[in-house]
C-alpha cells in the first residue's frame, strides 16, 4: 500500500525507507542463467536522447501526492516525479540525492544534511530546507491521513539555519533515521495552508524529480516527460507512459505485439511464452529474488482466527512447495517470515510448518473443531469454519494461489471462497477498513530490516499498515528495541527473535518469495543489473537514434 516507498507488490521505490518494508522496488541479486537473454553490457554507442518508453500497471494511481499514496501503481509514478535526501545506489549503499552530503553526530542523534545548490522545482521555484522542513511537518500532523509518519515522529527537533542546510535532532538513537529521509520532498510553496487532501497537486503534481507530470487519462494512462533541469542532468528517455491495463494477459498481448517497452512477467511467461524468435529478437529477460514475499493474512479481529492453533493447523494444511513449482514454477524460494533467505537478518532456526493434514485436523480438533453432522466442513457451536479469502485483480499468482489453498483446506475440513476484487475497491472497501476475512497479499521492501509500521500493536488503526489487528508485546519490545541500536549483531538478536514468534504465532502464513521476471525491450541501451535489480539507474538509459520509435 505507497510515495517513493512502499507499495503494495509492484516496481517501487524502497517504502521500506519510512514503513520499513511496505512499498515499491524491485530489489535483489541479480542471478542470471544461461537460458537468460540479457543486454550485453560492454556497449560502445553514445547515448543519445529520444523516444518514450511504454510501461503497464495493473491498477491506476490513487494519488501523486507521496505523503498520501500507499498503493505501488502510485509509488512507481510518484518516484519518478519527486526526490528524497538519500537514496539506495545500485549496491544498496544509501547514497545523497536531494542531499549532497550528512554529517552524523558522535552520538548518533543529529544529522546534518548539505543540501544541493541550484534544484528547482518543476514549476521554476528553486528548492530550500524550508522544503524538507515543511515535509517533516506535514507528515507529523495529525491531520495528515497517512501510513509513513513513524521514522518523524522518533525526531525530536528540526532546524534550518540557511537555505541549504537542514539539521535533524533525535533524542534517542533510530537506526532507520538517515534511509528514512528518502521519503520525497514535498513543495511548501504549493502546499503550504492548504488541505492536503483537497489539493491539485494529487492530479498535477509538481516535484524535482528527473519527470515532469504532463497527463493523466483515468484508467488509460499517465503520461510523464523529461526534465531538462533536472539537477543531475536531463534523462535521455523524452517520455515515460503507464498505461493502465488491468490484467497481466492482455499486458502480455501488448508485449508481443511491441507496444510495451517493460513488463514483470509471470513465471509461465518467463519459462513457456517467451522462447519465440520474435521476442528474443526483440527483448531482454532477467531474473532475480526479491525481497519481497506473498502471505495469507487473517483478520484477527474476527473470532475465528484468534486461536492461534487455528492459524499453525491452516499453515500445516498448505503445501508451500506445491504453491511455489505449481504458480511460480520453480522461480521462488519457501518464505517462512518477512526477510529472504540470502539477508543478515534472516533467522532459519524458527518454527517451519511442513505440509501436514494429519497436523493440521489434530490442531484444529485441539481448537474444537470437528465435522458433527458428517458433512465433510468442520463445525463449532452450531457454526461451520467457513471463511472468505479476498485478492485483487489483475494478478493471476494470487488468483492461482488461493485457488491451490482452497482446495487444501477443503481436504482438511475447511470451506473457503475466493473473491478476486477490483484493485481500487479491494484497498477502499477491503483492506484500509479492515473488512475482510483473510487476504492474499504481499509486501515489498528493502535493505533495511525495520518493520514496526507493519507489526507493531500502534499501527492498527484506518489506513495504516498492520490491518489484520495483530498484537503481541514482546514483538512490540523487539521492533522498537531493534531500531535503537546500531551494531549488526544486537539488531539481529531482536529480529531473530520477532521471526520465531511470528513463525510460533501465525498471524500471517508466510507463502513464498517469488523471482522477479523483469522484461525489456532491446532497443534500451544502458540497462545494468546490479544487486538493487535493474531501474536503479534509469535515467541513464537511451535509444540510438537510428533505433528510436516515437518522435514525441
Amino acid at each position: 500500500m505507497s510515495s517513493k516507498f512502499l507499495r503494495y507488490y509492484m516496481n517501487l521505490r524502497p517504502i521500506v525507507l519510512l514503513v520499513s518494508i511496505l512499498g515499491l522496488l524491485l530489489l535483489g541479486g541479480c542471478n542470471r542463467n544461461e537460458e537468460q537473454y540479457h543486454l550485453e553490457l560492454s556497449e560502445d554507442s553514445k547515448p543519445e536522447f529520444g523516444d518514450t518508453f511504454i510501461e503497464a500497471s495493473i491498477g491506476d494511481a490513487s494519488t501523486l501526492l507521496p505523503v498520501l499514496a500507499s498503493d505501488s501503481a502510485s509509488s512507481d509514478i510518484n518516484s519518478m516525479i519527486y526526490n528524497g535526501l538519500v537514496r539506495y545506489d545500485k549496491n544498496l549503499e544509501i547514497e545523497g540525492e536531494l542531499a549532497e552530503s550528512w554529517d552524523v553526530s558522535a552520538d548518533n542523534l543529529t544529522i546534518t544534511f548539505h543540501l544541493r545548490k541550484g534544484v528547482t522545482w518543476h514549476d521554476g521555484e528553486p528548492f530550500t530546507s524550508a522544503d524538507v522542513e515543511f515535509t517533516y511537518f506535514l507528515y507529523i500532523n495529525p491531520e495528515t491521513p497517512t501510513s509513513y509518519a513513524e521514522a518523524f515522529k522518533q525526531v525530536t527537533g528540526v532546524e534550518t539555519p540557511d537555505p541549504h542546510t537542514f539539521i535533524v535532532h533525535y533524542d534517542k538513537p533510530y537506526a532507520p533515521a538517515l534511509i528514512s529521509w528518502g521519503t520525497s520532498v514535498h513543495p511548501q510553496h504549493l502546499l503550504a495552508g492548504n488541505d492536503v487532501t483537497k489539493s491539485e497537486l494529487a492530479r498535477n503534481p509538481i516535484g524535482t524529480g528527473p519527470y515532469k507530470f504532463v497527463e493523466w487519462q483515468s484508467g488509460e494512462k499517465i503520461v510523464l516527460e523529461s526534465n531538462s533541469e533536472y539537477f543531475e542532468g536531463q534523462p535521455y528517455l523524452k517520455r515515460v507512459v503507464y498505461r493502465i491495463i488491468p490484467d497481466i494477459s492482455t499486458q502480455f498481448l501488448e508485449l508481443q505485439t511491441g507496444s510495451l517497452d517493460f513488463m514483470g512477467l509471470s513465471p509461465l511467461q518467463f519459462d513457456r511464452q517467451t522462447d519465440t524468435v520474435a521476442l528474443k529478437r526483440s527483448y531482454n529477460k532477467y531474473r532475480y529474488l526479491n525481497f519481497g514475499y506473498t502471505y495469507l493474512g487473517y483478520n484477527l479481529n474476527r473470532p475465528l482466527f484468534q486461536d492461534k492453533r487455528v492459524r499453525q493447523a491452516l499453515a500445516y494444511a498448505i503445501n508451500k512447495q506445491e504453491l511455489i513449482d505449481g504458480v511460480l514454477l520453480g522461480y521462488g524460494s519457501v518464505a517462512t517470515g518477512p526477510y529472504k533467505p540470502d539477508t543478515w537478518v534472516y533467522n532459519d532456526r524458527v518454527r517451519k510448518y511442513p505440509y501436514s493434514p494429519e497436523k493440521s485436523r489434530q490442531l484444529l480438533a485441539e481448537a474444537g473443531w470437528t465435522d458433527s453432522d458428517g458433512n465433510g466442513i468442520l463445525d463449532k457451536n452450531g457454526k461451520e469454519f467457513t471463511f472468505t479469502i479476498v485478492t485483487n485483480q489483475g494478478n493471476d499468482l494470487r488468483a492461482k494461489t488461493g485457488e491451490i489453498i482452497q482446495r487444501r483446506f477443503k481436504e482438511v475440513g475447511v470451506n473457503v471462497k475466493l473473491r478476486i476484487i477490483e484493485w481500487a475497491t479491494f484497498l477502499k472497501e477491503f483492506i484500509n477498513p479492515s473488512n475482510f476475512d483473510a487476504t492474499i497479499l504481499g509486501w515489498t521492501g528493502g535493505p533495511e530490516p525495520d518493520q514496526f509500521n507493519i507489526w507493531h500493536s500502534s499501527k492498527t488503526g484506518p489506513r495504516e499498515l498492520n490491518f489484520i489487528g495483530y498484537k503481541n508485546f514482546e514483538v512490540d519490545k523487539a521492533l522498537e528495541q531493534g531500531r535503537r541500536v546500531f551494531a549488526q549483531h544486537e539488531r539481529k538478536a531482536n529480529y531473530d527473535r520477532f521471526q520465531e514468534i511470528l513463525a510460533e504465532e501465525q498471524p500471517y502464513t508466510f507463502l513464498y518469495i517469488g523471482e522477479a521476471l523483469p522484461v525489456i525491450s532491446k532497443r534500451f541501451r544502458g540497462v545494468k543489473p546490479a544487486p538493487a535489480g535493474v531501474r536503479y539507474n534509469f535515467n541513464q538509459w537511451y535509444v540510438p537514434k537510428v533505433e528510436q520509435k516515437y518522435s514525441r
